[in-house]
């Protein structure tokens, strides 16, 4: 009955249009009242969720992301993928997805990657004579590379959920499959184009493209500064992320000398905002975790699937499809932080590593927000595109499977995620 009353108090706000962080705080707290435990209990919990110092970095990530959406390196990183790889028969398809792969690997946002980068590419992919529908399709499904490939703070909430987990780790192990997925994603843009009959870009130069890449450089760095201290080990994921903020400004201030007064003030206010909600939600999250293990659900999920089947494969593809729906009805830090105590020991017991296990959650996550009903990335796609959201759902499903033929392949062979963090051990 606690369950039930936990679970359908959940659900019940979240239909009712209730914010998922109030959401899980209105469900922990009916929970605890129902078992009689002190209301202080819940409150700790829910500060000892936030009370983590790895978490510190969330907000200096979300205000380096903010920055460079503001300065200007996300038009020299488009600059710089079109001269690369805009010859190509579909050529600004595949430039959206290579921008996104650069710019998401700095920004480490999907929303903010699908916002300045289809505000920049999708009108001249239209003068181009490209469909929007392929304009919106490319730009949203490219835009999930930022959760991924690092850095990403969904893989330090994510770290913090699995109880510890390296978050330098989890940040080596995203580059393979990210840009595994990106490849994948480029083709279908690539098949798509071919059979739509779009044409291609003349190439620029070999001198053009190495102006380009110096060009971007300083904005790359930003990524090279952040990921690249983690790894060296000369500075914590919190030092490395504040660096990695204070570069930013640097170079959109002071390099590209794009970053306006209103357009600081915009990026502090775009941080403030998402870490609170951040913050808010890994709170009441934690508590909500706390009645989920006092329930036994990952026992009992154990259970239910392996009287399903006992075969890994298929504990694996059905662990991946829950994800899948569950990513198409719920935001992406909610998921990661409930679905993480209720899966992981699962999937330890099959004999995962639980840096893997993280990978295979920010791509089934991070699907989830280019499909509806409440994929973020779709409706800021949409928007700018100017396409109704049933239109680009049509012909969408090439990029899904591509994203899917990926998933599956860093699902079965755990070569692709742990390779790289098995080098630096």
């Amino acid at each position: 009955m606690g369950l039930l009353i936990l679970f359908g108090l959940f659900f019940g706000a979240m239909i009712a249009g209730v914010p998922v962080a109030f959401a899980l705080g209105i469900a922990t707290v009916a929970g605890f009242l129902y078992e009689g435990l002190p209301l202080f209990v819940a409150f700790q919990r829910i500060l000892s969720g936030i009370s983590v110092f790895s978490l510190l970095a969330i907000p200096f990530f979300i205000f380096a992301g903010e920055l460079m959406l503001q300065g200007g390196i996300a038009n020299r990183l488009v600059r710089l993928a079109a001269a690369a790889v805009g010859s190509l028969r579909g050529g600004l398809g595949i430039v959206n997805v290579a921008s996104s792969m650069l710019f998401g690997g700095i920004s480490g946002s999907a929303v903010a990657d699908t916002s300045a980068l289809g505000s920049i590419l999708m009108p001249v992919m239209k003068d181009k004579g490209y469909d929007a529908d392929y304009a919106v399709n490319v730009t949203v499904t490219s835009s999930i590379a930022g959760v991924v490939i690092p850095p990403s703070h969904n893989m330090i909430l994510f770290a913090v959920a699995a109880g510890g987990v390296s978050v330098s780790k989890l940040f080596i192990a995203g580059i393979v499959p990210g840009v595994l997925m990106c490849l994948c994603l480029g083709v279908a843009a690539y098949i798509v184009a071919v059979k739509r009959g779009y044409g291609s870009e003349p190439f620029p130069g070999f001198t053009v493209l190495a102006g380009s890449f110096i060009v971007a450089l300083p904005g790359l760095f930003t990524a090279v500064i952040i990921v690249g201290g983690v790894l060296s080990g000369i500075m914590t994921v919190t030092e490395s992320g504040a660096f990695g903020a204070i570069y930013a400004l640097a170079v959109t201030a002071l390099v590209y000398r794009e970053l306006s007064w209103e357009g600081f003030k915009a990026a502090v206010a775009g941080a403030v905002r998402t870490t609170s909600l951040v913050m808010i939600l890994v709170g009441c999250a934690s508590a909500f975790a706390y009645l989920l293990a006092l329930y036994r659900v990952p026992e009992l999920l154990a259970s239910a699937l392996t009287f399903v089947s006992s075969e890994p494969v298929v504990i694996l593809l059905m662990l991946n499809l829950i994800l899948l729906a569950l990513g198409m009805i719920m935001d992406m830090a909610a998921l990661i932080l409930i679905c993480t105590p209720i899966f992981l020991p699962v999937l330890r017991d099959l004999g995962m590593d639980p840096v893997q296990f993280g990978i295979i959650m920010m791509m089934n996550l991070g699907l989830g927000l280019c499909t509806p009903p409440v994929g973020a990335c779709l409706f800021v796609g949409c928007v700018i595109g100017g396409v109704k959201i049933e239109n680009a759902v049509k012909t969408i499903w090439p990029f899904y499977l591509a994203i899917f033929v990926a998933l599956m392949l860093t699902t079965y062979v755990p070569a692709i995620s742990l390779t790289l963090p098995g080098l630096f051990e």
